[in-house]
């Protein structure tokens, strides 16, 4: 994934820091962007039911994508940090950072919950 636009990136965390603090490191642009494809979307949900880490050939199959394009999908996730690679000889095995995904996940839904609390 090519790294995001520095000045955006700044923009938008000046922008959130200034009417929700709470949520500055939560809204990171590149979570989003890496969530806003559909088919990233569903390589997260076949790797939310497996039950341990997934190859690419083995993830390849739940999108209609070439495996080459499977890989990039994972990269940019890797990037975005919403899952891990793992290599093991020759075999990279991509698992999901099911907690850090909950955690970032939460912290902008209560970041929301705080801002509307705060504003009745």
């Amino acid at each position: 994934m090519s790294e995001a636009d520095p000045r955006i990136v700044a923009l938008t965390r000046e922008a959130v820091a200034g009417c929700c603090p709470q949520l500055v490191e939560a809204l990171d642009p590149r979570l989003f962007q890496a969530l806003g494809d559909e088919n990233r979307l569903m390589l997260l949900c076949r790797l939310v039911a497996a039950s341990e880490g997934q190859t690419v050939t083995e993830l390849a199959g739940c999108c209609g994508v070439h495996i080459s394009g499977v890989s990039r999908h994972l990269a940019q996730l890797r990037d975005a940090g919403v899952v891990v690679a793992q290599k093991t000889g020759r075999e990279v095995r991509y698992e999901l950072q099911r907690d850090l995904l909950v955690s970032i996940l939460r912290t902008i839904a209560d970041g929301l919950e705080k801002t509307k609390n705060d504003h009745q």
